[in-house]
């Protein structure tokens, strides 16, 4: 489906966005009013206070923030914090930090979303009388069978089943509505809640009443997810869609909110024993209820898979994660596998669903480490209106407001860090270290990297390629090269050349790949430097644009033999006789840290881990997408700090 299709509004690209970007935020009616009830006596002043507190951080954090104003920072079309990230990062190099913690704190949230939805959604069987003691062990072998099922099938791709989420979405956002709508009778008074004079009063006047603000938060943390699915749905479908969602969800809310307070008032309401949510569902619909939201809870696991994909893959194009590989099952635009990926989620979540056991564990974690991505995001977003020459205050306004509630829902979520939030942070933490160790290692790569002028050595290269007394490596040598400027070239491939061994070829290419900070972009130009003898091929590619430079070189020379600007028949005479094509060698040049080193000790750490994380990550030349059949990996000693001249006296021999 083209960009200009899916930006159209139609009623079918409305339903898609159901289906792909609501998922997290949809489901939250699951056990957002579980968490800011638990443990607490119903009464008036909370109910409509925390219900004034979840309308109007819908409206300023999810209405305004993200679907009015950080929409508006697509990147070709495409939208989440690395697609932000990219607009802004010519301006100030420390931005990546805010993207790095941003893309992080996304992830650990996809390893808490899948358990909480899901586990929030089967543990509603407590409420049929048939199941009301069913054992918490039975729930969690249920949730984990449910995980090993959604992760198997990600190999698969959800292009078949995709079309479904739509219309299931639908279904689960009408079920809130009605099921909201039908308790609103309960106590008229509910509408109060509109106002948000019972949030501030909530928030001043309640004992401990500002951390409660750690509970309302999980009502928009599906908000950074919706902005990352900009490219799937279009700009305008999601701000249609979301007057729909955003008007069923309140409903749900109001409904449950009268609900508590004609029947609790006063008194407690056991979270242990069940959920606001399904407490407001008629017994004869519980068991289509169950399975309606656990078909959503499914669906919204599902999105942050995929989206944690698109993320990492992002992220790998911009030098800020280890390569990995890459597949694609479905024809359809965006979608991508990434294994390591899937395993690394499937035993996060898994992980998170034995340690915790229950959704009202779960909700007591959730949310810390998703409101570090939003500060990040308000960071980038006002660098990103920067650019676009807004009229200062107006940033100053944005940044006081939005930095204000942010930094109000982080400190109220702190006091979750010691009932299990410490552990998405330490999730989060080790994310964020991967990209920081492979962002610096590659700074401090850059200041051994020496170029030297490519046209000192020309005679040499030319003189070597007609020297019949050196062994021919191949008809066409082909280097991966990291200069920018076209008449430049890496001091190492000079020396690999003409130095190491002598590498004589009839034709050497040098092949640059050129990541661009838009997502779409494929193209490439030629530059014949010694026509026939020295060729430069720049790739300039958009950051979700896989490298599969084997295949994108063969389609560059194919064209290049078309308009006979090149000449690829082995130079070999019996071969050359019968026009067989010569063959091509790729040469990657693959670093190691040398021994000879005196880096500072943060240094020495970084580097160290570094070349672990390359170890276990996707090789060199897998990475650029080659055949190993046609590389020749070469290695190199990394000096990025020689070792000072040290006294070394020579003694009388005896």
């Amino acid at each position: 489906m083209s960009n200009k299709q899916i930006n159209k509004v139609t009623l079918a690209n409305l339903v898609i966005a159901l289906g792909i970007i609501y998922g997290d935020i949809g489901t939250s009616p699951l056990y957002v009013l579980n968490a800011i009830v638990g443990g607490k006596i119903i009464e008036e002043k909370l109910i409509l206070g925390a219900l004034s507190c979840i309308i109007w951080t819908l409206t300023l954090q999810t209405t305004i923030k993200y679907v009015w104003l950080t929409l508006k920072a697509d990147n070709k079309g495409e939208g989440g914090i690395f697609s932000l990230y990219a607009l802004v990062r010519r301006q100030r190099r420390w931005l990546v930090l805010p993207a790095m913690i941003g893309g992080a704190a996304l992830l650990a949230d996809g390893m808490i979303t899948p358990p909480i939805s899901v586990t929030s959604a089967i543990e509603g069987l407590r409420q049929m009388p048939s199941l009301k003691n069913i054992e918490q062990t039975t729930i969690i072998y249920i949730v984990i069978g449910i995980l090993v099922i959604l992760f198997f099938l990600q190999q698969f791709g959800t292009e078949s089943i995709g079309k479904l989420f739509g219309p299931i979405m639908f279904v689960w956002f009408g079920m809130l509505a009605v099921l909201g709508s039908t308790h609103l009778l309960d106590d008229l008074y509910i509408f109060k809640a509109l106002s948000p004079h019972y949030a501030i009063e909530l928030l001043t006047t309640y004992p401990k009443g500002f951390w409660i603000l750690g509970a309302v938060f999980l009502c928009t943390t599906g908000a950074e997810a919706l902005y990352s699915d900009l490219g799937h749905c279009g700009r305008g479908n999601i701000r249609i869609s979301w007057i729909f969602v955003k008007s069923c969800l309140i409903l749900n809310y109001l409904g449950q909110g009268a609900w508590l307070l004609a029947n609790y008032s006063g008194k407690f309401f056991d979270i242990s024993k069940g959920s606001v949510f399904y407490a407001i569902m008629p017994q004869w619909f519980l068991i289509p209820g169950v399975i309606i939201a656990t078909a959503a809870a499914v669906i919204a696991s599902q999105a942050l898979i995929s989206g944690s994909f698109t993320l990492i893959s992002e992220s790998m194009r911009l030098n800020l994660w280890p390569k990995l590989r890459i597949s694609y099952p479905t024809e359809e635009k965006g979608q991508s596998y990434i294994p390591a990926i899937n395993f690394l989620l499937f035993l996060g979540c898994c992980g998170i669903t034995l340690y915790f056991r229950n959704s009202s564990h779960m909700e007591a974690a959730y949310g810390l480490a998703i409101t570090l991505c939003m500060l990040a995001t308000s960071v980038l977003f006002s660098n990103y209106l920067i650019s676009q020459r807004v009229f200062s205050p107006f940033i100053y306004l944005y940044l006081a407001v939005y930095l204000t509630i942010e930094l109000s829902f982080l400190f109220a979520n702190l006091d979750k860090f010691k009932h299990g939030g410490f552990v998405t942070l330490i999730v989060g933490g080790a994310l964020f270290v991967i990209m920081y160790v492979w962002y610096r290692s590659r700074k401090i790569k850059n200041r051994y990297v020496e170029f030297v002028r490519m046209e000192h050595y020309i005679p040499q290269i030319q003189e070597l390629s007609n020297d019949r007394t050196v062994i021919k490596s191949a008809t066409h040598l082909v280097y991966m090269t990291s200069a920018n400027n076209p008449r430049e070239i890496e001091h190492k491939i000079i020396y690999s050349i003409l130095n190491k061994k002598p590498k004589r070829a009839d034709i050497y290419w040098f092949v640059h790949v050129d990541t661009l900070d838009d997502p779409y972009t494929a193209e490439y130009s030629v530059d014949h430097i010694i026509p026939n003898d020295i060729i430069r091929v720049e790739f300039r590619l958009g950051f979700r644009i896989a490298p599969k430079i084997n295949l994108m070189f063969r389609r560059v020379v194919e064209e290049l033999v078309t308009n006979k600007e090149v000449n690829i028949t082995s130079r070999y005479e019996s071969l050359e006789r019968n026009n067989v094509v010569g063959d091509f060698q790729f040469i990657v040049m693959e670093k190691y840290l040398s021994q000879d080193n005196e880096l500072p000790f943060f240094e020495r750490i970084v580097m160290k881990l570094y070349f672990w994380l390359k170890e276990i990550s996707l090789s060199e030349e897998r990475g650029f997408g080659l055949d190993p059949s046609n590389v020749t990996v070469e290695k190199f000693p990394l000096i990025v700090s020689p070792i000072p001249n040290f006294n070394l006296k020579r003694t009388a021999e005896s």
